[in-house]
């Protein structure tokens, strides 16, 4: 019995580790490799099934879908250090902030379009953090409606494509349905790209930027003393006002545009969109050697950061499956009752709760390796399965003690601002997020008829 428990000892294990703060790569890679250490020792696991490992994860660092990590990540450091951000912020403060919560339609309309350029949420966090958060503190605001919208906001940038958590799942999620179709013994020409995710996942990120809007207009009509109007602000000049949106707008089309028309992969659109960035940073007189510098280190980090968790997650999914993991869990949602939607259920349950301590890199690179194959051969629509766990994985930017979004502002909030009311205010957006994850359940239409249309099935 205990044999058989190794598989799910060995990723309760990795849990502990990474609860107790140890790098994530490392942790990931030498758990899996002390198991298989124990599993040769007692004669429980092929030591030939490593030899698998080093064609694997060559196979993970020339994937061509993953160099969009990289530029993307360019092209959203680009944007942060030209201060496009600022400008776009300030004047839409402006435009709405002397109504009944403008400042928060303000801050919400601005990351939707910074989730749309960037897709770095700590960047918008953080750069939202500091400059409309002291304005929205100065003028009234509770200070858990505002740190609230600020945080959940900043999430944005994991829904809306360009969105790096879509390219890494769409990538995880693509070997998925090739292994689920290994398992079954069929081949299909259906296939999934990064690209289907990015299309599937406009409705959704528009309707969960609509949900926000609408909270934010109930609290300023219900309870107007927690979100009043900024009567001293000035409304900006038209001019000032194109000035700053249409350098975001123009690159937000150009790369989804030419995604939604086929003329580009998202790979080459991540491209073109790191070069309108340079361009529109060069523009602004912000493209100097030291910016650059500062923007080559900054990609860099995060670029080995996740193929670093890459790596350690092919060898952890690899000692899981030479254990009978995946098989130990195909068995589990063979026999529960309901099939393939109690299965689901469970599967968004654990990793919304997940969430709560691990990232959204980790849970995509341990779990959905593991249980997408199960769902997909249980004939779960890839797109909608994608959509679904994308949206789930966002709320752990949200949830208590670990999310990194909560982290983000509260390092750069002033102490006035308790941590407590940070938590009180994405209380609701949490909320609205699991909103959106049961009308994509219900309605699953909402993921998939875009990128139908498009491919025009």
């Amino acid at each position: 019995m205990l044999i058989e428990l190794l598989p799910l000892l060995m990723f309760v294990m990795i849990c502990v580790v990474l609860m107790l703060g140890y790098p994530v790569a490392f942790s990931l890679a030498g758990t899996a490799m002390l198991f298989a250490g124990i599993g040769i020792s007692l004669g429980h696991f092929d030591a030939s099934f490593l030899s698998a490992l080093p064609s694997r994860l060559y196979g993970t660092i020339t994937n061509v879908t993953l160099v969009a990590v990289p530029l993307f990540v360019l092209m959203g450091v680009l944007l942060e250090k030209s201060r496009i951000a600022e400008e776009l912020l300030g004047n839409m403060a402006a435009l709405f902030g002397r109504r009944r919560g403008g400042l928060g339609f303000s801050v919400i309309l601005v990351g939707m379009l910074l989730a749309a350029s960037t897709g770095i949420v700590g960047a918008t966090v953080v750069t939202m953090g500091l400059m409309s958060l002291p304005t929205m503190l100065k003028r009234g605001y509770d200070p858990s409606v505002a740190t609230g919208t600020i945080c959940a906001t900043g999430t944005l940038g994991q829904i809306i494509p360009p969105s790096i958590a879509l390219v890494l799942l769409g990538d995880t999620l693509s070997s998925a349905y090739q292994q689920a179709q290994l398992d079954l013994g069929v081949f299909s020409p259906k296939t999934l790209s990064v690209g289907d995710l990015f299309i599937g996942a406009l409705v959704p990120g528009l309707m969960l930027v609509c949900l926000y809007l609408l909270y934010m207009a109930f609290v300023a009509f219900a309870q107007p003393e927690r979100a009043p109007p900024a009567t001293d602000l000035e409304a900006p000049s038209m001019a000032s006002i194109l000035k700053g949106l249409l350098p975001p707008v123009a690159l937000i089309l150009t790369v989804l545009g030419s995604i939604l028309v086929g003329a580009a992969t998202p790979t080459e659109a991540a491209g073109v969109g790191a070069l309108g960035a340079a361009v529109m940073a060069a523009i602004k007189g912000q493209l100097g050697v030291g910016r650059m510098g500062e923007v080559a280190r900054e990609t860099l980090k995060v670029t080995c950061m996740v193929f670093m968790i890459l790596v350690g997650a092919a060898v952890f999914s690899l000692v899981f499956r030479g254990f009978g993991g995946d098989d130990l869990i195909q068995e589990f949602f063979a026999e529960l009752p309901g099939g393939v939607i109690t299965a689901t259920f469970i599967v968004m349950i654990v990793i919304f709760l997940l969430g709560f301590i691990l990232d959204f890199i980790e849970i995509t690179f341990v779990v959905v390796p593991i249980v997408g194959p199960i769902l997909l051969a249980m004939g779960v629509d890839p797109i909608w399965l994608g959509i679904m766990i994308a949206l789930n994985l966002q709320t752990s930017f949200l949830t208590p003690p670990f999310g990194f979004s909560l982290f983000y502002l509260r390092g750069v909030a002033p102490p006035s601002v308790t941590t407590a009311e940070i938590y009180r205010g994405v209380a609701p957006y949490i909320a609205l997020q699991l909103l959106m994850l049961a009308l994509l359940a219900c309605w699953p239409s909402l993921a998939t008829w875009l990128p139908a249309f498009v491919r025009g099935q």
